[in-house]
């Protein structure tokens, strides 16, 4: 019994641990491969949504979007103490020309207090649908629902035709819709992750967003993706 006892605190340590790891500020990467690693899911997890028959609404709408935001893994973990998080790529589309840009690199966490148990791993696609919102994910920091407004993404064919915010998010976990809120998620530029990919010192988001002065070739897939996705 003692034994037992002492294994279950054993696996509840080792899931604390894990969830500390996942949801503290997420560490500097030296390596390039780390960021491009990223993209590639990013664009697995946007060919997800795009391809998926429930999705009519976002493949409708994504057009009108002025940047999309993709987080491949958001991790939901802890016990007691947890939250969800992980890495995003954020891309904008120039008014003028349609050109999307990017991707810039962004991380993304949302504290949460209660009973937990087990480890859950969503895949999330955002719209950002106004220039409040892209604004304040070109800045430091964005407090999603609190900063600015984030709706669910509406899904299957009976999907509401209007949805008025500033963000609309998408979820899936396990091929479900829905699971993790954002609301409450902060978002935060990867400085040190924008830097590796594009080989610059000091690149901030609109660096690669807006001005276009950082480019990389190793983002040039997930562009053409959302290119062909917005025509």
């Amino acid at each position: 019994m003692k034994l037992l006892k002492a294994h279950r605190l054993l696996s509840y340590a080792q899931l604390i641990v894990f969830a500390s790891a996942v949801m503290l500020p997420l560490q500097p990467a030296a390596a390039a491969n780390e960021q491009q690693e990223l993209v590639a899911k990013a664009e697995a997890t946007f060919n997800h949504f795009r391809h998926d028959p429930n999705m009519r609404w976002f493949r409708d709408n994504i057009g009108k979007a002025k940047a999309v935001l993709i987080a491949p893994e958001i991790v939901k973990a802890g016990f007691i103490l947890g939250g969800s998080g992980g890495r995003a790529v954020l891309l904008a589309r120039d008014p003028k020309t349609g050109e999307w840009r990017g991707p810039a690199f962004y991380s993304m966490f949302t504290p949460s207090v209660g009973l937990q148990a087990g480890i859950a791993v969503s895949e999330v696609v955002t719209l950002v649908m106004t220039d409040k919102a892209l604004n304040g994910l070109l800045a430091t920091s964005l407090k999603m629902g609190g900063d600015v407004s984030i709706a669910a993404g509406p899904v299957g064919e009976g999907a509401a035709a209007n949805v008025d915010a500033d963000m609309i998010a998408y979820v899936r976990s396990k091929g479900i819709y829905g699971g993790v809120s954002l609301s409450g998620t902060a978002v935060k530029t990867s400085d040190e992750w924008n830097e590796a990919f594009y080989s610059q010192p000091d690149v901030l988001p609109p660096d690669i967003l807006i001005r276009g002065t950082a480019v990389s070739a190793g983002g040039e897939k997930l562009r053409g993706m959302l290119t062909a996705a917005t025509r």
